[in-house]
């Protein structure tokens, strides 16, 4: 995977990438599922430093790819190799107790569930409420994906939520149908509960008008407006399943956030201060002057 251009400008100090994966160099190290979606792609962790080293990214989240479902263990390892990393798992009932406990000690804080879509992964509510009270005990987060047409399907799910939870790339929501639409609606009324976050990633997939994305300003801006401190964003780096031949570049996706955060304070908060407070990182040192 090639690396991205530097960004104009570099992000602030301890700035976080909220979303990536990173695969085996040799399939055969870590196999993937027979029932997997896609194959995976050469991509790498020292690829993945590479472009963080491009973009000028210290931090990263490596989410479990789910070509290797609920088998963490290149997550493991990645997290092993990566001093400023954190993860998110898969986890569903046939995940023990001991295992969870493998996955926090090695820094994982949360666990992802794709609700509808082709990655759609949740087999029932009460799979679902029990695999909740249970990273509840470990103090991590729900990871929630969805499209907007889901995220109104799923919502008596959602609502119930009181553990932290992070509504992946724009909340799926579609900007061709306009802002009142109900998914867009929802997840503003989720965002002005006090546990629920939003990761700004994947505005090139939900863009109607593509590059430079514009028509998704003002739902970052809505979003941003609705909880200012728990907005994160990520690159969703390399770019799975994606609807075009061209992958975008990853230093396009960083200033595409500039745009929509506006202001430097702003961008530091959704780069640095936000997933440094969900995640665990720790502070960032002001520099002296």
């Amino acid at each position: 995977m090639r690396s991205s251009r530097a960004p104009l400008p570099f992000p602030p100090p301890g700035s976080c990438d909220c979303q990536v994966h990173a695969f085996a160099a040799d399939l055969a190290d870590y196999p993937p599922r027979p029932d997997r979606k896609y194959d995976p792609p050469a991509a790498t962790l020292e690829d993945l430093r590479c472009m963080h080293a491009a973009l000028g990214i210290e931090r990263c989240v490596i989410v479990q790819p789910t070509v290797y479902a609920t088998d963490h263990r290149l997550l493991l390892d990645t997290l092993a190799r990566h001093d400023n990393c954190r993860g998110v798992a898969i986890v569903d009932d046939t995940v023990p107790d001991a295992q969870l406990a493998v996955l926090h000690e090695a820094g994982v804080r949360g666990a992802r569930f794709n609700l509808g879509g082709p990655l759609h992964s949740v087999k029932g509510r009460d799979e679902f409420d029990r695999t909740i009270e249970r990273i509840r005990r470990l103090g991590w987060h729900a990871k929630v994906s969805a499209s907007g047409e889901s995220l109104c399907e799923y919502e008596p799910w959602l609502s119930d939520l009181t553990i932290p939870a992070v509504l992946d790339h724009f909340a799926g929501c579609n900007p061709a149908a306009g802002p009142g639409n109900a998914g867009h609606q929802l997840a503003l009324a989720l965002l002005r509960k006090p546990n629920w976050w939003l990761m700004l990633s994947n505005g090139d997939r939900r863009s109607a008008a593509g590059a430079p994305w514009g028509d998704l300003i003002p739902y970052a801006r809505a979003f941003i407006d609705a909880a200012p401190s728990r907005v994160i964003w990520g690159t969703d780096w390399p770019h799975l399943l994606y609807h075009s031949d061209t992958l975008p570049d990853d230093a396009d996706l960083l200033e595409f956030l500039y745009r929509c955060a506006g202001e430097e304070m702003a961008i530091r908060q959704i780069l640095v201060d936000n997933p440094a407070q969900l995640y665990g990182f720790a502070d960032v040192t002001e520099e002296t002057p």
